[in-house]
């Protein structure tokens, strides 16, 4: 296999129109690579904003969008240990996972363990991960505390919703459709509320004014706002995402007589930073969690590489019913 399908993009624009499938030379093979077959691969919203160029992270043009996906190993190298053919493994940040297959080192795979589908290794490492480390890493939460986050029909959402149940936090959830309330307290959020500007009064009642230390924000702007004037005395906002373009204001009265925290956190930067036991740790922590049920979000469609321009046109629809995949090598991608 000297050649495989992938989606590419030559230059920056409206996703849909510019990113398209060609066919793309694999590297030769050394003996620490493994060949793997791309089973899964997510559409992120950052992935979208790559393309756009829109992103901190730029890859040299021409390029291959996708920052998460699962494979299955087809082939190793002669000096690889600790994998075997046939194993499910998480691909490398870097890679651009919307490909049929590659070649990489061994050593950047994460294995998978047994009982874990494709498609639910394939979104594991960005929108689970990035709702654990916020949940544990910005504020000393106990069980029955209170967390609350905008954006919760989000996969971040979705995936802290199931985190905070799973430890024993109580979420308050806010979203923009009020269709989407019966959704989200059917998946377990303990509370749900639509945006609006009496969302203050209605939290506090919510939480029967409980402290409530740890406010998520994917949005920016007012609602970023309304959530951090929610937070308790000394309580933290932590910024994800901005899907409403528009900046988070930090008024003086909540830094100053409020002691309101304000923080970022980017995932591809912890990422970067954590050390291997760190990661790996992390990893252990999730793979238990999927084996047991968790982070199995709504799939609106799988596409195939082929069909790029109406795939990232459905990733693009804010009121679509769930994810959206690519699964190059069909079929395989829905069973282990």
């Amino acid at each position: 296999m000297s050649k495989v399908s992938a989606i590419v993009f030559h230059e920056h624009g409206a996703p849909a129109t510019v990113a398209c499938c060609e066919e793309v030379e694999l590297p030769d093979f050394g003996p620490g690579d493994a060949l793997v077959e791309v089973v899964a691969a997510p559409i992120n919203p950052a992935d979208l904003n790559v393309i756009e160029g829109k992103y901190p992270i730029r890859p040299a043009l021409p390029g291959t969008p996708g920052v998460e996906g699962a494979a299955i190993v087809r082939e190793l190298g002669r000096d690889v240990s600790g994998l075997a053919i046939g194993d499910l493994v998480l691909l490398p940040h870097g890679l651009g996972s919307w490909r049929e297959a590659a070649v990489i080192p061994a050593s950047q795979l994460i294995r998978v363990p047994e009982g874990i589908s494709p498609v639910q290794a394939a979104m594991l490492k960005i929108n689970p991960a990035t709702a654990l480390r916020m949940l544990r890493d910005f504020a000393p939460l106990e069980c029955g505390d209170w967390v609350v986050q905008n954006a919760a029909n989000s996969g971040v959402g979705r995936a802290v919703i199931e985190i905070a149940r799973d430890c024993g936090y109580r979420t308050v959830n806010v979203v923009r459709r009020a269709e989407l309330v019966a959704q989200l307290q059917e998946a377990g959020g303990d509370v749900v509320l639509v945006e609006g500007d009496s969302l203050k009064d209605e939290i506090a009642e919510a939480v029967r004014d409980a402290p409530l230390r740890l406010a998520l924000n994917a949005v920016g702007g007012e609602s970023a706002l309304r959530l951090a004037n929610a937070v308790s005395e000394g309580g933290t906002l932590v910024t994800y995402g901005a899907m409403s373009r528009q900046p988070v204001r930090a008024p003086n009265g909540l830094l100053i007589f409020r002691d309101v925290r304000f923080w970022g956190f980017w995932v591809s930067r912890w990422y970067a930073q954590a050390s291997a036991a760190e990661s790996g740790a992390m990893f252990e922590e999730l793979f238990a969690s999927a084996k047991h049920g968790l982070f199995n979000p709504p799939i609106a469609r799988t596409y195939r590489l082929q069909e790029a321009a109406a795939a990232l046109t459905h990733a693009a629809e804010g009121s679509r019913a769930g994810k959206i995949l690519f699964a190059p090598s069909g079929e395989s991608a829905r069973a282990r």
